[in-house]
């Protein structure tokens, strides 16, 4: 792939706002409340990882779980891996 294109998807991880993230959620099958997309969201504006390696993801889930709640974490990964699947991404994480 090419560093435009992962340049391109890091940025909108970075960008991605509490209602997309709740419409996402929909389409993949789970819920996520107002409350948690939101922590995901702010979490992610303020601590940017390349999620492109496997160690900062990692670390991206752990913290996460240590400011929000271990079922909110579950449903972020979720979804990561479902979009993941869902754009035919999968060799690259």
């Amino acid at each position: 792939m090419s560093k435009i294109m992962k340049e391109l998807i890091t940025k909108k991880i970075g960008h991605i706002s509490s209602e997309e993230l709740i419409h996402y959620s929909k389409q993949y099958g789970f819920s996520l409340t107002h409350n948690e997309a939101k922590q995901i969201t702010d979490y992610v504006r303020s601590h940017p990882f390349d999620p492109f390696e496997e160690s900062e993801r990692i670390r991206f889930f752990k913290e996460l779980t240590q400011i929000t709640d271990r079922n909110t974490t579950k449903k972020a990964q979720k979804l990561f891996a479902e979009m993941v699947k869902s754009y035919g991404l999968q060799s690259l994480f």
